[in-house]
């Protein structure tokens, strides 16, 4: 237990995660490839659930790394283009023991603090989540119940993906000889 107990603080010292992106990005800049941590600011949490039965959150969530919104103008109204990130689902357990699936989706700081000002704004952040959600991870939300929590601005532990860009004249892959303890890009 008491090493489990180091492990775990170890995990969660500033210093070893900074140390860690630092040699993630050192690793990264070899192989060619510009990383982005992407640290999510809490927002709002969506509750709703998998497959009819299963308990699901949706973190939605911001970072100044993740690109703008932006509207342009349309007969009737604005489209808005809404880059967002999403990390693949974890599961976690909650304070009853219960297994319950997080989804985090990060858009730009920009979207949350429109979103806050204007519920019709939530209402599409939200929708483009729960889409992103289902698309990207292929799986299906019941969307009629998905409602938000109030007073809930991060369910579950943070965790930081990254988004990897390439170098401008970076560094050429090396060939896949299977050898690599990296995964392909």
């Amino acid at each position: 237990r008491e090493l489990f107990a180091e492990y775990a603080a170890e995990l969660a010292d500033p210093e070893q995660r900074r140390l860690y992106e630092e040699e993630v990005t050192a690793l990264e800049r070899e192989r060619g490839m510009e990383v982005h941590f992407i640290h999510p600011e809490a927002g709002y949490v969506l509750r709703t659930s998998q497959a009819g039965s299963r308990r699901c959150y949706l973190n939605v969530c911001s970072n100044a790394h993740v690109g703008a919104p932006q509207a342009s103008a349309e007969p009737g109204g604005h489209r808005w283009a809404l880059p967002y990130s999403l990390a693949p689902g974890r599961e976690e357990l909650s304070r009853g023991g219960q297994r319950r699936l997080v989804y985090d989706v990060v858009f730009h700081s920009a979207a949350l603090r429109l979103a806050a000002r204007n519920a019709r704004f939530r209402r599409l952040l939200s929708d483009t989540a729960l889409e992103a959600v289902e698309r990207h991870c292929a799986v299906q939300l019941d969307r009629a119940n998905a409602v938000v929590l109030r007073g809930t601005k991060y369910k579950g532990v943070p965790q930081a993906p990254i988004i990897r860009t390439p170098l401008p004249g970076g560094v050429p892959p090396p060939p896949d000889d299977g050898d690599s303890p990296l995964p392909p890009f």
